[in-house]
């Protein structure tokens, strides 16, 4: 009988990183750790009032070891000396400046403290200018370099940011030599190379996010980028042409890398990928499945054939990449700027009195949504309901607009606090139905959904107003942890136990733990209130 193996999988994202030991035969969670970045606990080198979210390398780096540290502890020597790989995803697009030997510019002294030189997460919008300037001149120039990104490029991705940063702290531009997104760094640096020219670089972010396109030959031209600020020629030649996908080992587990970690040196290192995206091969997705990635934010996957495909390029999405979550297949990326955070946001707002004048424990401040769940799946569903919308984050799809707004429409002396909250979770079922909407109409196959992440899990109220609203079932995955396991099944490829991410699919799938049907009646009232969404948002 053969000795067991086991994969890692590994999730960085917004505020912790999640490891995941898996057993490659069936997929059986044998243990896992949480561990929260300390540095952005702290709330440093962050300013929401400006859209403004930094995250310092070492928050990655310390976490990461005390989480694999952990983890192992959990399962033994035994199972530890049976880890044949490692994989991760991480949130995107989070790039970073480096210089020439790759490390990023918070690493060094001098801009130690220095949040242009950290690494920017996904959801800062800092370079709105910067997006409007790219967007501005793909639309003279005689190639759209966003024809594959939804024809829109977002303030959330990398040429944006990494052309803000420099534009705002010309301190750092002496020292510039390349930028690196968070997935391909941390593959690297366990592989023991950060060297710019030779790292491997994630398909998947590189076509979601940085224009990355066979059709051009790789990422824009110098000349393009340079038209939009000289400043963008700080890196030619110190990037890349060549892309991978997640199923193509990067390298080995270096010496030093494996004894921080407790690991086996030249286990298998796997290509990174974009979370959600590594959480859709996690959830079991083929052609024809539309995953939701449920959280703070919502991310939408479908994958589907190049027959199907063709040449068309799918509008106001964010964008569909070759092989950008299963190898072999184009990948579809839309999803929604704040999901989980609206209900949060309004929280904090029905919590402010509870703080500001009753001094109230931060415990009860937990009980509110709880209470206002229980209330609002009791009010009655009519045509004269309030309506929102969900934009509190800006758009991202369909149409991405950074500077969309949210809105509240049909408010009466009478609307309660649980209409207001049933409204916003209606708001953000709405907003999932027009990105279905939008998938259909540009003839993406979508027959049926299959939801993962927390809310997916916990929040029986959300999911069912979700499929009320669309009108089709949902299942949930099983799993809490769908991201890290879509990493451990990468990991099982990557290291030779299985031989596609099909077959590793199969063997290490988890199942599905609930599903939920729409009622009929509710959908016909819902498709009245979803017009009026898509009017209030037309007057916008």
């Amino acid at each position: 009988m053969k000795n067991p193996t086991y994969t890692i999988g590994v999730d960085f994202g917004s505020d912790s990183v999640r490891c995941l030991v898996v057993d490659t035969s069936d997929g059986r969670e044998m243990t896992s750790a949480v561990c929260a970045y300390p540095r952005w606990k702290q709330g440093l080198y962050c300013d929401p009032a400006q859209n403004r979210y930094r995250q310092h390398p070492l928050d990655y780096i310390e976490s990461l070891e005390r989480c694999v540290g952990e983890a192992l502890a959990k399962c033994g020597a035994e199972v530890a000396t049976n880890i044949r790989g490692i994989s991760f995803d991480t949130t995107a697009s989070t790039p970073v400046l480096t210089d020439q030997q790759g490390t990023p510019l918070a690493l060094l002294p001098e801009f130690a403290e220095n949040p242009d030189a950290m690494f920017v997460l996904w959801k800062d919008h800092t370079a709105l200018a910067e997006a409007d300037c790219l967007n501005d001149l793909a639309k003279r120039w005689k190639t759209d370099y966003t024809r594959y990104c939804g024809g829109t490029y977002s303030c959330e991705w990398v040429w944006a940011k990494v052309l803000h940063c420099l534009r705002n702290d010309p301190s750092l531009r002496a020292k510039t030599y390349s930028w690196v997104e968070h997935c391909d760094w941390i593959c690297a640096l366990l592989a023991g190379d950060t060297t710019p020219e030779k790292i491997a670089r994630s398909r998947c972010v590189a076509g979601h996010k940085a224009m990355w396109h066979e059709e051009w030959g790789g990422l824009p031209p110098f000349g393009f980028l340079t038209a939009a600020d000289p400043l963008l020629g700080i890196f030619e030649g110190h990037l890349y042409r060549e892309t991978v996908t997640g199923d193509v080992r990067i390298g080995s587990l270096c010496a030093e890398w494996a004894s921080r970690l407790g690991l086996q040196p030249g286990i298998a290192i796997g290509m990174g990928a974009i979370d959600c995206h590594v959480g859709a091969v996690g959830a079991g997705i083929v052609p024809g499945t539309l995953v939701k990635v449920m959280g703070t934010s919502t991310c939408d996957i479908v994958v589907g054939t190049y027959d199907e495909v063709g040449d068309k390029a799918v509008r106001g999405i964010c964008g569909q990449v070759d092989g950008s979550v299963l190898p072999g297949y184009v990948g579809f990326e839309a999803g929604q700027a704040a999901f989980g955070d609206i209900y949060a946001w309004f929280r904090r707002l029905m919590a402010w009195p509870l703080r500001r004048i009753a001094q109230s424990d931060p415990a009860l401040e937990e009980r509110i949504l709880e209470e206002l769940t229980a209330e609002a799946e009791r009010l009655p569903l009519s045509d004269e309901d309030p309506v929102a919308l969900d934009w509190h984050n800006g758009r991202r799809t369909p149409d991405a607009d950074p500077r969309a707004r949210g809105t509240l429409d049909g408010l009466t002396l009478a609307t309660s606090a649980p209409a207001l909250f049933k409204a916003l979770v209606e708001a953000t079922a709405f907003g999932s139905r027009a990105i279905n909407e939008r998938m259909l109409e540009e003839g993406v196959t979508i027959d049926n959904i299959i939801a993962i992440g927390g809310i997916a899990r916990k929040s029986a109220f959300v999911m069912q107003t979700m499929a009320d609203v669309i009108g089709v079932p949902i299942r949930v995955v099983s799993s809490d942890q769908a991201c890290a396991l879509g990493a451990a099944m990468f990991a099982a490829v990557v290291a030779g136990i299985h031989p596609s991410v099909a077959a590793a699919q199969q063997a290490m799938s988890p199942g599905f733990s609930a599903e939920y049907r729409p009622d009929p009646e509710r959908h016909a009232i819902y498709d009245r209130l979803y017009a009026r969404y898509l009017q209030l948002g037309n007057t916008r």
